[in-house]
Order: structure tokens, then C-alpha cells, then sequence
């Protein structure tokens, strides 16, 4: 199947301007590599700003220009009086954005391996559009993909057929297996099978258990953004009060495989105390008519046996769960999609979407408005969709 993808870069006049996805070098016969190596992921949406993180091949400089009534504004430091720069990868947060609002937007990239009597080499996506989160919408419209391993066809198939939305959580497991190298992760992360897939929706990243393996996993964080800088945070789009939660590996700590590299046991802790000092003390999340979790591996299954939920993190977080009166958690990891409703025991609903083959692989649309939020699990394959909806909870 042919999949259109929107043209990234366009044209600057006196200077030297290249299409970072052209197959061609950086002049005629020339065999550098391309300076852009993906499009600008927008990342960690939020009411007041966004992130943007681009892949680049050598050292560069880098920023957002955004086209606002007074004129072209420039995002170009990077908190530590830096213009914003890197060898791998470049990343630059706009603060200071009006919610609900859509912004023009372009990256501008420019070579620091400047030759003498040459030009700089300078690159210039196209100009592009971004929304803001806002909170106060009256609906909202966000999509889901989990367990993605980096299959690329199944990838492409997604980013066709997964509409526009609010925002878009990745919900684990972008990983096909473990990070050996560095050099693998940008290109899963920043521009997977070549896909422009935050074009139409902005993305927030949820770590699975295969992102955190393998000798370079502590890498990935250098290459997605997070809303505050911890891979937990909650938000608020229209009526939905959201958090997203890090559910870590699915082995214990001390697992012969992890030689020692993880400490997922503090992390959950970590986010229990976060969650109480932050989502059951703030309005705009204690008091939404939805209340959603996303984390990739469930906190139910079916039955109470076998490795398709984590005990370690349903036993650290459903007393704090239950007192927000969260409705839904919304996960992957089993690689097969299924929607269990609430009951005594668990008073809240799980839904979990399929895997990385084409015949298992779901992306998950949800709607709230006034009257309900709706789930929607759709199949690439030709199967029904699955679906689940919950009513608007009162305040407190």
C-alpha cells in the first residue's frame, strides 16, 4: 500500500537549503549524510507550550519559529543560555502559548561544521501547525497505539488510517526487542518507518518494558520529551483529567537479566507519592467528569495468573486509584486487545489494545463530550471494533 506523507522542507533564499529526507547528500556527488534525519516530533502537548525533538546526523544549532500576529517569534534557548544544540538529536520547549490554540510553525537547522568561503548548511521544514491542550474544552478527541515493535508496516498502516486528534499517546513498547545501540533509537523513536506520525496529532510518550531494556535503554529519555521531565505526568483535555503512569519492566528488579540496571520498585513508589501530592489535590483533575490512566502494561487480566498484568504495580497503586475514582485504564502489552469492565473487586474498567502483526494491531480512538467517553478499538484486520463507554462522574 502507497502511503502519502507530507513534503517536510521548503526553500531560504542566499543560503543552502536540503530536504532532510532526499536521498541525496548534501551536494551533487557528495556522500555526507543528511544534517535532518526525521521531521519535528511534536511531543508533550500542553495548555501553555510543546516540545518539538528532531534526529540530526552532526553538530548543529537549532529552533522553532513561530508565525504569530505580531510577527515570526523565536524559541532558541535552552534553559541554560544555549541556543539549543546536538550531534544526535536536537529538542527546543515552547512555553508561554495560549491554550486551545492552533500555532504556524517551522524547525530551522543549521550545520556547526561551517568550511570556510562555503555557506552554511541550513535546513527549514516546511511550515507546519500545532494546538495547544485546553482544558476547558467542552469535548475532546485523543488516539492510542501500544506494542508498535517497531513492525514497520504495521506503522505506516497506522499513521494512514489513525485520525486527527487532541493528542496521541504511544502506549509502550515502541522497542522490537532491547536497545543494543544509541544509534538505533532515534529512528524508532523520532521517525518510525519513515512515518511523519505527529503531523496530525501530538504525541505523549508512555514507556513499556521493552523501551527500558537492553545496555542503551537509559538513552531513551534523551530522545522523547515529557510534559514536566519524569515519565509520569498527568494533564487535561476538555473534560478528560488524564495520567499517564510507568509500569517498568515485567520482570522483579533483581532479575539476572537486568545486570543491575533498573530500580523500578522505587520508581512506582516514587509516583505514589506524586500522584497524591499532585492529581488528588489539584481541581482540574479531582474534580473532571473523566478520569483515564494510561500505562502500558495492565493492572487486570482475565484471570490472576500468567504475566499479562503487573501485581507489583496494581498493589502499590489502586488504593490511590480508586480514591480518585479513576474509570478506565487504558494499556498493551498482552498483544491482544480486550475490554474488562468494572466490578467490585476493581472499580474501574480495563481496556487494552493488540499487537504488533497486522492482524492484531488496534489503534484506539476515544471521544468525550457532555454525555459520555466513548473507546473504540479498531483492527488494521478486518474484525469489529471494540468498544467501551463510561458516564460523566460528579466533582470530588
Amino acid at each position: 500500500m502507497k502511503i502519502k506523507r507530507r513534503g517536510f522542507f521548503g526553500t531560504v533564499a542566499g543560503g543552502v537549503v536540503l530536504s532532510a529526507l532526499s536521498a541525496k547528500g548534501v551536494a551533487k556527488g557528495a556522500k555526507k549524510e543528511k544534517l535532518v534525519l526525521s521531521p519535528p516530533v511534536a511531543m508533550a502537548p500542553r495548555d501553555t507550550g510543546i516540545e518539538f525533538v528532531w534526529q540530526v546526523s552532526r553538530l548543529c544549532r537549532s529552533w522553532i519559529e513561530l508565525k504569530t500576529s505580531d510577527g515570526i517569534k523565536t524559541f532558541s534557548e535552552d534553559g541554560w543560555g544555549f541556543v539549543p544544540q546536538g550531534e544526535k538529536r536536537v529538542r527546543i520547549r515552547l512555553d508561554g502559548l495560549k491554550p486551545g490554540t492552533t500555532y504556524q510553525y517551522r524547525a530551522v537547522t543549521e550545520s556547526m561544521e561551517k568550511k570556510k568561503e562555503q555557506p552554511v548548511e541550513r535546513i527549514e521544514s516546511e511550515w507546519r501547525t500545532f494546538k495547544t491542550l485546553n482544558p476547558k474544552a467542552k469535548s475532546t478527541q485523543f488516539v492510542v497505539w501500544n506494542d508498535t515493535h517497531n513492525f514497520k508496516k504495521t506503522i505506516k498502516l497506522l499513521d494512514e488510517k489513525t485520525p486527527a486528534a487532541d493528542f496521541f499517546v504511544w502506549n509502550g513498547d515502541a522497542n522490537r526487542n532491547i536497545w543494543n545501540l544509541e544509534k538505533d533509537i532515534p529512528s524508532v523513536l523520532l521517525h518510525p518507518a519513515k512515518t511523519d506520525f505527529t503531523a496530525k496529532r501530538p504525541l505523549f510518550f508512555s514507556f513499556g518494558n521493552h523501551d527500558a531494556r537492553g545496555a542503551y535503554g537509559f538513552k531513551v529519555q534523551d530522545y522523547v520529551a515529557m510534559p514536566e521531565g519524569k515519565p509520569y505526568y498527568a494533564f487535561r483535555s476538555g473534560p478528560v483529567a488524564a495520567v499517564v503512569l510507568d509500569t517498568g519492566e515485567d520482570k522483579a528488579d533483581a532479575h539476572p537479566s537486568f545486570k543491575g540496571r533498573v530500580n523500578f520498585d522505587a520508581l512506582r513508589q516514587e509516583q505514589v507519592e506524586w500522584f497524591r501530592k499532585t492529581v488528588l489535590t489539584t481541581p482540574e483533575f479531582r474534580n473532571a467528569p473523566y478520569r483515564v490512566m494510561f500505562c502500558h502494561i495492565p493492572l487486570r487480566w482475565k484471570t490472576e495468573r500468567g504475566p499479562n498484568f503487573s501485581r507489583s504495580c496494581r498493589k502499590a497503586w489502586q488504593e490511590m486509584l480508586i480514591e480518585w475514582k479513576l474509570q478506565v485504564v487504558v494499556s498493551g502489552h498482552t498483544h491482544f486487545a480486550v475490554a474488562l469492565e468494572a466490578n467490585k473487586k476493581y472499580p474501574y474498567a480495563q481496556f487494552i489494545g493488540g499487537g504488533p502483526h497486522l492482524n492484531d494491531g488496534t489503534w484506539i480512538v476515544g471521544k468525550a463530550n457532555s454525555r459520555k467517553l466513548q473507546l473504540t478499538a479498531h483492527y488494521l484486520a478486518d474484525k469489529p471494533p471494540i468498544t467501551m463507554s463510561f458516564p460523566p462522574l460528579s466533582r470530588g
